[in-house]
C-alpha cells in the first residue's frame, strides 16, 4: 500500500497543468491535419467543450479518441512530425515498462505522479490520453464473454499498479499474483483482440471500463462524423452527435455535479519545467 503523501494542486498550478495539456492537443491536432487523420476530443474534453468551452474548471487530464486505422496513422505520423523535444509518444512498444491500454502523448520536463503509482517505471510526465476505438461483436450474447475477456486484460495490466495501490489486503495478493503474468503476453492478447470484429458498428477503447448501466459500446459513426467544437480559444474535432454520446456517457451532461461529486485524479508529485 502507498505511503505517499498527496500532492494538492493550487489553483495557478492546475491552470498551468491545463495549459500544457491545451499545447500538446495543439501538437496532436496539427500532425492529424498534415496527415488528414480523423481523430475526436472525447468524454470529459468533450463535455468541458460543450458546457465550458474549454476545461472542465477543476479537469487535470484531456482525453482524444480515434478508431484503429486512424490511430495507426497517427502512431506512424509521430515517429516523422512529433516534436521529439518537448514530446514523447508513449504506448507499449515504445516504452517497455508502460502497462496501460491506451496510448499517451507525454510532455518532457515535466512531473505528474498520480498516488499509489510511484513505484512504477514507465516514463512519467503530463499526458493527453489516446484512446483506440475497436469493434465488438455484433452477436449480443458474445459481447459479454468479450466484456469479460477485456476486463481480465485490463487488470493484468492494472496488476503493477494494483499490487500496491489497492488498501484491501486480499486484493493486493490477488494483484501480486496477477503480476507474474509477463506484460507482454497480455500485449499480445490485447492485438489480437484488436483485429476482430473489424466491420461491427459499435466500438468501445478495449482496457477501458464503459460507464456503468450504459449501453455496451458506442456506435462506430461517432468517431467518423465530426465537427469543430470551440476549446479554450482554439477549434478541434469532436462528435457531430455529441448530444446523443454525451447522454450515453454522462446522463443530464449540462448539470453541473455538486463538489463532493466532481473528480480528478490524486498525485504526489507534480511539477512543470520551462523547455
Amino acid at each position: 500500500m502507498s505511503t505517499a503523501k498527496l500532492y494538492s494542486l493550487s489553483s495557478d498550478e492546475l491552470r498551468a497543468l491545463q495549459m500544457v495539456l491545451l499545447g500538446m492537443l495543439i501538437e496532436l491536432d496539427s500532425i492529424c491535419k498534415k496527415h488528414g487523420i480523423k481523430y475526436s476530443i472525447f468524454a470529459g474534453t468533450l463535455l468541458g467543450s460543450v458546457r465550458h468551452k474549454g476545461f472542465i474548471p477543476w479537469d487535470d487530464d484531456l482525453d482524444v479518441a480515434m478508431t484503429r486505422p486512424e490511430y495507426e496513422k497517427f502512431r506512424n505520423a509521430c515517429k516523422r512530425d512529433l516534436d521529439d523535444g518537448k514530446y514523447f509518444f508513449q504506448d507499449n512498444t515504445t516504452d517497455p515498462y508502460y502497462r496501460w491500454g491506451y496510448a499517451r502523448l507525454l510532455r518532457r520536463n515535466t512531473r505528474f505522479v498520480r498516488m499509489g503509482q510511484e513505484h512504477m517505471r514507465a516514463q512519467n510526465g503530463v499526458f493527453l490520453d489516446i484512446f483506440v476505438m475497436d469493434g465488438v461483436p455484433k452477436f449480443a450474447p458474445l459481447r459479454g464473454l468479450h466484456n469479460f475477456y477485456c476486463f481480465i486484460l485490463r487488470k493484468l495490466l492494472y496488476a503493477e499498479a494494483g499490487r500496491k495501490a489497492t488498501e484491501v489486503k486480499c486484493l493486493r495478493m490477488c494483484y501480486i499474483i496477477l503480476n507474474l503474468v509477463p506484460r507482454n503476453w497480455t500485449f499480445r492478447r490485447l492485438e489480437k483482440l484488436t483485429i476482430i470484429c473489424k466491420t461491427s458498428n459499435l466500438v468501445r477503447h478495449l482496457t477501458f471500463p464503459m460507464p456503468k448501466g450504459r449501453k455496451y459500446g458506442f456506435c462506430r459513426s461517432w468517431f467518423e462524423e465530426l465537427e469543430d467544437y470551440e476549446f479554450e480559444g482554439h477549434t478541434f474535432p469532436g462528435i457531430k452527435d455529441y448530444e446523443s454520446f454525451l447522454v450515453n456517457h454522462y446522463g443530464d451532461y449540462m448539470q453541473i455535479p455538486p463538489l463532493e461529486m466532481r473528480r480528478w485524479h490524486p498525485v504526489s508529485n507534480f511539477s512543470i519545467e520551462e523547455i
